[in-house]
């Protein structure tokens, strides 16, 4: 208990930086990403969300923070990709993260069962590991603290049927769940500015992943071009 208390106390109040690369991205590189991380921690984030056992191995070589794992796998039939399995876990578990994140949405699972059924069996499994639950909506971040898990986060806001087209960051989500949940909230998904950082810290979250907005130069540079050409056709 004395160690969680102060990891959570570590990153209360805190940035932590996505560094994710998908095999079809540019920067998709193990090698790649150990260096982004570097550079988050050395520009003041305390703590590291990664995708893959790869990325994280190599992540841990090169950076000492807390690091919120995942496995990104597509599988047939199914909307929920992070971490959708127990083999997912298995391999996070092996290969060792301080917080596990994974699906916590009421949606169907590759395996056919329902995050409200596989939980309490990841539970009984790994009693010893944290695990972080990315949901969309209040609902589930309440199913998700019935359950048991140990942090909530509003990941999958405006990225699940139900939630799509909310206006991102989910502030009033990330409001309404502090105010009724007694565990750490992590603010995540669509936070692109300082000041939208500060919002999600205003109502109370204890910390805060950004991943887009400071990794993905890719996605970064599309948004100034799309300036440009707004700017040039205004000008027409």
């Amino acid at each position: 208990m004395k160690t969680t208390e102060n990891l959570f106390e570590n990153i209360k109040g805190e940035l932590i930086v996505s560094c994710q690369a998908l095999p079809e991205e540019p920067l998709h590189s193990p090698f790649i990403m150990g260096r982004m991380a570097y550079a988050a921690m050395l520009g003041g984030a305390k703590g590291i969300r990664a995708n893959s056992v790869e990325d994280i191995r190599e992540i841990k070589k090169v950076v000492n923070l807390p690091i919120i794992g995942i496995i990104k796998r597509v599988y047939d039939e199914s909307g929920v990709f992070i971490t959708p399995t127990m083999k997912e876990i298995d391999a996070l578990y092996q290969e060792g993260v301080e917080i596990i994140a994974l699906d916590a949405t009421n949606r169907i699972r590759p395996d056919k069962t329902t995050i409200t059924e596989i939980f309490p069996k990841i539970r009984e499994k790994y009693r010893d590991q944290l695990f972080m639950a990315d949901c969309s909506t209040y609902q589930e971040a309440k199913e998700a603290y019935q359950l048991g898990f140990d942090l909530i986060g509003t990941t999958l806001s405006g990225y699940t049927e139900s939630t799509k087209g909310k206006s991102l960051p989910d502030v009033e989500l990330a409001k309404r769940i502090v105010e009724d949940i007694p565990i750490p909230i992590i603010a995540e998904g669509g936070i692109s500015t300082p000041e939208e950082l500060t919002s999600m810290l205003e109502v109370g979250v204890h910390a805060a992943v950004v991943g887009t907005a400071i990794t993905r130069p890719m996605e970064i540079t599309k948004r100034f071009a799309e300036r440009i050409k707004e700017y040039s056709y205004k000008e027409a």
